[in-house]
């Protein structure tokens, strides 16, 4: 899966190298720049819970701190499309069980989440919102010390997003971000040895992800 990131960020880079070229002549007629990326690092705060089969409980998923990656179109001075990459690792654990709190190992998921953004502009502190919709895969289970095996189901959400970019000069600036997308998933947990089980479970995961960074326009 993690070939899936880098053939991404590939096709995320093929047309910025095709079209930066003709984004400085675009410039001179329209007024602004149709491409920009950012560089974040974000904190990844699951707002987690389950329904557990037959053992019932709840779950638990770590807080995971990442780096980000994000390139923007601009359509008009206003209206944009951003593509966001990243992936995070997150511990699991089902908690308050009939089997007690059980030790579900980690996983790691990818994300990429394409959002439609509204920007408004004037003076050097430009908000933005934005909404969108997510592919999340996930992928490097370690189904942790008690179950056989765990997996877990590819799912598609929403997402939510705002933010501030201020501008340092006409090319770089800093942003702020805030996202949060809303993602489901099933999760299979093979426990014959140690509860003489399969368990399913039904789970939100639901992220918030806050982001600090910088920016460069072209």
């Amino acid at each position: 899966m993690r070939k899936i990131a880098i053939i991404l960020i590939v096709m995320a880079l093929v047309p910025l190298s095709n079209f930066a070229q003709d984004n400085q002549t675009s410039k001179a007629t329209t007024g602004f720049n149709k491409w920009q990326v950012r560089l974040r690092g974000i904190v990844v705060a699951p707002n987690e819970s389950a329904t557990i089969e037959t053992i019932g409980g709840d779950v638990d998923i770590s807080t995971s701190v990442v780096p980000e990656l994000d390139f923007t179109y601009f359509f008009t001075k206003n209206w944009a499309a951003e593509l966001i990459l990243g992936t995070t690792k997150h511990d699991v654990k089902a908690v308050s069980t009939a089997a007690g709190d059980i030790d579900l190992g980690s996983v790691w998921l990818l994300p990429p989440t394409l959002t439609a953004q509204y920007h408004f502009t004037g003076g050097a502190l430009k908000p933005y919102v934005g909404a969108g919709i997510n592919y999340t895969i996930f992928y490097s289970v370690d189904e942790g010390p008690t179950a056989d095996d765990v997996s877990y189901d590819n799912s598609v959400g929403f997402a939510l997003q705002a933010g501030l970019d201020y501008d340092l000069n006409d090319k770089w600036f800093i942003n702020v971000d805030i996202k949060k997308l809303f993602l489901n998933t099933t999760a299979t947990v093979d426990a014959t040895t140690a509860l003489g089980a399969t368990v399913d479970a039904d789970v939100d995961i639901d992220p918030l992800l806050i982001g600090l960074g910088i920016g460069m326009r072209f």
